[in-house]
């Protein structure tokens, strides 16, 4: 269970009371889960970033660690839950202390129970990490990096806002092997402004170059809020062109099959069994449990969220409130809803097509009791006529062109 019966007394009004009433009566222990760790810190906010981080906050890092622990505890099942990874996202989670990282281990092993060989992985900017560092990390429990590269061209890293050079990221990365990391991601991002196919092509090279396990390839998003999202508004900064960037991925899905990369995911490829197994649960829609300020959970028919702001999140685990709506479900839980089993089960589908292999019909039964093909005929039937769904042996999966327009075919399902 993930209600300790401490927290069930906690609860006081009819909503809040409501609520984790319908939560422990949905609920069933789990056999396994998956943690998320958000650090919300950063030494500078990039400036395509609408991320839930913060610049000039570090100095709650201390209060904000001892906040985590806290959440831990309050959550902490009645019987162990085995823990299959841990990840650290942000933000720049490389800011931490590795006593800090130890200390938010030590407590993932203390309230819930880790596997004996759990994936624990923590996002790193190249900027802000050293030999020392990298080396303390790997001795506090972290196996996995990944390295927040995004460009080794200069112009687009000053574009982007990030602190590092492309030497710098190159830098990095063999700093992770000295350190002694065989298991390191690298992030790149295309469809950028003024990126041209063979910058991107170069980008890719180099990044071949170093052998990464792993590769996470992200489209740019011009989000309104940001500087970026300002600067392309006002004309000083070109919209990237759609088309280039469909060239740009269909050129990173040559290239890096060419160098023996298996694509198992829309935006991710990895060397045969390197595939990270945290973000594939994900994909699998299995239970996961958030700690940290806007961090989300979906267990066992719900799914809520903590609230946004670091400074908040440290005060309600410092005080915890005796009421309030969602207060059984934890201090810092902010909003909070039930996932009925038709959600679930489009949500399923939508996760499930983004990896390569695609949804199997096998398990969507065996979870669900129902054929999906046949349930969700009329989507399949036009989908499979448009060229973006195929079905083949035992599982329905996206096309190669499905790929490239992957929010047409996922709307689909979320409209029932």
């Amino acid at each position: 269970m993930l209600i300790t019966q401490n927290s069930r007394l906690k609860t006081q009004n009819s909503l809040g009371a409501f609520l984790l009433k319908c939560y422990l009566d949905s609920m069933t222990d789990l056999a396994s889960a998956h943690i998320y760790v958000h650090i919300p810190f950063c030494r500078s906010k990039c400036g395509y970033c609408d991320f839930n981080s913060y610049s000039g906050l570090s100095q709650l890092i201390p209060d904000y660690v001892a906040a985590l622990v806290e959440e831990m505890a309050f959550r902490a099942p009645a019987e162990p839950v085995k823990i299959e990874t841990v990840y650290f996202g942000g933000g720049t989670p490389s800011l931490l202390e590795p006593e800090d990282v130890g200390c938010v281990l030590e407590a993932c092993r203390r309230e819930f129970g880790m596997a004996p060989h759990a994936e624990v992985t923590l996002e790193a900017n190249p900027g802000t990490i050293s030999p020392g560092l990298l080396a303390q990390l790997r001795e506090a429990g972290v196996n996995r990096l990944s390295l927040g590269v995004q460009s080794f061209d200069d112009r687009a890293l000053k574009l982007l806002g990030r602190i590092h050079s492309g030497e710098k990221a190159r830098g990095a990365f063999l700093m992770t092997r000295q350190a002694g990391f065989a298991n390191v991601n690298l992030d790149l991002m295309y469809g950028l402004p003024r990126q041209t196919l063979p910058t991107w092509e170069s980008d890719l090279a180099r990044a071949l170059e170093l052998q990464p396990e792993h590769l996470s390839l992200y489209c740019l998003t011009i989000e309104d809020d940001t500087r970026l999202g300002r600067s392309v508004a006002k004309g000083d900064v070109p919209f990237p062109d759609p088309d280039l960037a469909a060239d740009m991925y269909l050129l990173a899905e040559d290239r890096l099959e060419a160098a023996g990369y298996e694509h198992y995911e829309i935006s991710n490829w990895a060397r045969p069994g390197m595939a990270c197994r945290h973000n594939l649960s994900c994909w699998r829609n299995e239970p996961y449990l958030g700690f940290g300020a806007g961090a989300h959970s979906c267990a066992s028919g719900f799914r809520f969220s903590n609230v946004m702001r670091p400074e908040e999140y440290i005060a309600r685990l410092r005080a915890p409130a005796a009421s309030g709506d969602y207060a059984g479900l934890g201090p810092a839980v902010d909003k909070a809803e039930a996932i009925d089993r038709d959600l679930e089960m489009a949500e399923t589908m939508i996760l499930g097509l983004r990896l390569t292999a695609g949804v199997s019909l096998g398990a969507f039964a065996e979870r669900y009791g129902v054929d999906a093909v046949k349930m969700y005929d009329a989507h399949v039937t036009e989908l499979t006529r448009l060229g973006l769904l195929e079905r083949a042996s035992r599982s329905l999966r996206l096309t190669r062109r499905g790929r490239l327009l992957g929010n047409e075919v996922f709307s689909r399902f979320l409209a029932g």
